[in-house]
């Protein structure tokens, strides 16, 4: 009989080097060795506990396919079979191209297992210090400085590429997770939210159909270019109060979504100006297309309210922040947007700040003071956001 194994697995150093080794058995008994390459024996300490568990999740095989994997193979394995329609809009895989062509640049021949944070963050250093290039006739000019915005989203994009690797077993972590964007970063995904009379006062400035938009996105919670622009009349059933959405950003988006008053009556002023076609939203540089964008019409719109500007997409957020207002648990928010995963709903409803503090604004400070039991007295109405109904 073979001799019982003592240990699952050892570090070690090679005579002559500083850097440790690690040795362990793979699942058939075969004993491994490999470089840490670490001279840090916590480091690699936390790499051998990485080999014996994918080792007993059958996935060390993956792991080691990683370790072979470069930053350009994987790019283009990533942009081929996850940036692409129908994973991803159009709109996404180009900005993913923009992002990866700088960022391969550097990383191109960098094993995927071997880049770390500090790679990284000084990659975002060096970005920032560039100028942008424009093509012109004359050949290529330099003008401003990047913005922190340009340079965040191109960490953004390498973010949600190693998310993959990582889901796939190619890595054990994303290196992302511990990098600190040197700069700081105004406007990310700020959403802006519209009171009832700011959109009334839009809803005024607007041509007819940008106000049934308004109506249906703020009543919906519709994504506007992928879901309002593209839809046909016969998504619509509005005897059953409902609009079917067959292709969505998520799968969770495909879906039936149910109307309000408000929503029917939007789509029907809609259905009444949108002439003889199969689209809701008829170009009008194309007979047989849809309109493939808003911004025009809803930068001039906001100019005549004399609204400053705010992103046409923040409608849908104000739809998420006023069904939390109304008290609709925050579970069934995220099943009215469609998302797949409750923590995007946190970047959408913008009002929670808000709805707290005018909720400490009603804290009885002397409860149980006045009479028997623990429950709070209310005390009388003080001036708030109007964002908490009252019950």
């Amino acid at each position: 009989m073979a001799r019982p194994v003592k240990h699952d697995g050892g570090l070690y150093k090679r005579e002559g080097s500083k850097i440790w080794w690690m040795r362990y058995r793979d699942k058939d008994g075969i004993r491994q060795r490999e470089s840490t390459l670490t001279e840090d024996w916590d480091e690699a300490q936390k790499r051998l506990r990485e080999r014996l568990q994918a080792r007993d999740n059958n996935t060390l095989p993956a792991l080691r396919r990683g370790q072979d994997l470069t930053f350009g193979g994987w790019s283009d394995f990533y942009l081929e079979n996850f940036s692409r329609p129908p994973f991803r809009a159009q709109k996404t895989h180009e900005v993913n191209q923009r992002a990866l062509k700088h960022l391969r640049k550097i990383f191109e021949s960098t094993k995927l297992a071997e880049l770390t944070a500090d790679d990284i963050e000084m990659y975002l250093r060096k970005r920032l210090k560039q100028r942008a290039l424009v093509k012109t006739k004359s050949g290529f000019v330099e003008k401003q400085v990047l913005k922190a915005t340009t340079v965040h989203q191109e960490l953004r994009v390498l973010r949600r590429m190693l998310n993959v690797a990582v889901r796939k077993k190619f890595l054990f972590a994303n290196p992302c997770a511990g990098v600190e964007f040197p700069a700081r970063v105004d406007g990310l995904f700020r959403p802006h939210y519209v009171t009832w009379s700011e959109q009334l006062k839009i809803e005024f400035a607007a041509p007819e159909y940008l106000r049934n938009v308004i109506r249906i996105v703020t009543e919906t919670g519709l994504r506007i270019y992928k879901e309002l622009t593209p839809m046909k009349k016969d998504q619509l059933y509005l005897v059953n109060r409902t609009v079917w959405i067959p292709d969505s950003k998520t799968p969770n988006g495909v879906a039936e979504v149910p109307l309000t008053d408000i929503a029917v009556a939007a789509f029907s002023k809609q259905l009444a100006i949108s002439g003889p076609g199969e689209y809701l939203f008829p170009s009008d540089e194309n007979a047989s297309g849809h309109q493939k964008t808003f911004k025009t019409a809803w930068h001039a719109t906001l100019r005549r309210a004399k609204v400053s500007y705010f992103r046409i997409y923040d409608l849908r957020s104000t739809y998420a922040t006023r069904l939390s207002a109304g008290g609709v648990a925050d579970e069934w928010v995220t099943q009215l947007l469609r998302q797949g995963d409750a923590k995007v709903f946190k970047k959408y409803s913008q009002m929670k700040l808000q709805m707290k503090r005018e909720a400490l604004a009603k804290l009885n400070r002397q409860a149980n003071e006045t009479g028997p039991g623990f429950g709070t007295v209310q005390g009388p109405a003080e001036p708030g956001f109007g964002t908490v109904l009252a019950q």
